[in-house]
């Protein structure tokens, strides 16, 4: 008895020594994910999400379905591209599910079955009607004081019905060649789309982190009256931020009809939900001024991985849309959690 109780006592046993290490692997995985700042909890979320895959469903590691992921992937990503930069700015942009939508007949209408404009004339104009939407979801927001939640939904509503208007309610098909080519094409194993969403998160990257403009777009989410007061052009910032936004949902419309070789009235529809749920999800505050593109893009890789996982394990698609709405809750709860 007194053996078992000094063996029960003893400080070398294998359980408080098995203890001590887990606590020290805990500690050394902090201290790696302290470099992520705000995106550890998508780092964590991605590597959890890819285990989860992997036991539930053979086929979600096959190369196939990963380049399916990041093809799924791509017309989300450079939408969130644009997301962020605006929550960042402490705004919203509801609208770019339903502007998508129409910048995809746009295209598909231009381009005419291949006998309308140039494919360059083509994507040029859908940007620039992109950019000039945001501007005008811009104006509003700053100029008549109106709060950016309801000014997007209005504009989300507008797009919706110009869409059906225009495309008569039908998808608009005739997308060939070059165009399709955008969706579909590949430059050596890598697809064209995923080509596009890793330049425009470069892109945007370099712009948030290296331009006076980045620097600013942080400042006013931070803190706009303080931002005002020391000289930062508060309007032009919001301005250029919104114009991003609408300008990044035009170019997923562009990718969105290549891949499918039409323009869909519906394309984007819920698109917003998913591009919010990427950005939070990437450590990106909904109170502006903390977040990076860099967890954007985990953000909307989750999202991705997520859906494709869920089909494959055959779930509803309703029961998604509840996942999705779930995901955003905890995330914002937990944001305000580590903020107190």
């Amino acid at each position: 008895m007194s053996d078992g109780h000094q063996a029960i006592g003893d400080k070398t046993s294998p359980a408080p020594r098995f203890s001590t290490a887990v606590r020290a692997l805990w500690r050394r995985l902090e201290h790696a994910l302290e470099r992520f700042g705000p995106s550890a909890g998508a780092v964590i979320g991605f590597l959890l999400i890819v285990a989860l895959g992997v036991m539930l469903a053979p086929s979600f590691a096959s190369e196939r379905n990963v380049l399916n992921i990041l093809r799924q992937t791509s017309m989300l990503g450079v939408v969130t591209v644009g997301m962020t930069f605006v929550i960042l700015t402490a705004g919203i942009d509801l609208s770019v599910g339903m502007t998508l939508s129409l910048y995809s007949v746009v295209g598909a209408l231009l381009f005419a079955d291949g006998t309308g404009y140039p494919l360059s004339v083509v994507l040029l104009f859908t940007i620039a009607l992109g950019a000039a939407v945001g501007a005008l979801n811009a104006a509003i927001i700053i100029w008549r004081g109106v709060a950016p939640f309801v000014v997007t939904l209005a504009m989300m509503a507008i797009a919706s019905g110009a869409a059906l208007t225009i495309s008569g309610g039908k998808p608009i098909g005739g997308i060939q060649g070059s165009y399709a080519w955008l969706g579909a094409g590949s430059i050596g194993p890598v697809p064209v789309p995923v080509i596009i969403m890793v330049a425009t998160f470069a892109l945007g990257d370099f712009v948030l982190r290296y331009t006076p403009y980045g620097r600013q777009v942080y400042a006013v989410g931070g803190n706009e009256e303080a931002a005002r007061l020391s000289g930062i052009r508060v309007h032009r910032v919001k301005l250029i931020t919104y114009m991003i936004s609408n300008a990044c949902a035009a170019l997923g419309g562009i990718i969105f009809s290549a891949r499918v070789t039409v323009g869909d009235p519906w394309a984007g529809r819920g698109l917003e939900l998913d591009a919010i749920a990427a950005v939070v999800l990437g450590g990106t505050s909904l109170f502006g001024g903390v977040g990076s593109l860099r967890g954007t893009l985990l953000g909307a890789l989750i999202i991705s991985m997520i859906n494709n996982l869920l089909n494959l394990l055959n779930v509803s698609p309703y029961t998604q849309g509840i996942a999705k709405g779930l995901i955003i809750l905890v995330a914002v709860v937990l944001y305000k959690k580590r903020e107190a």
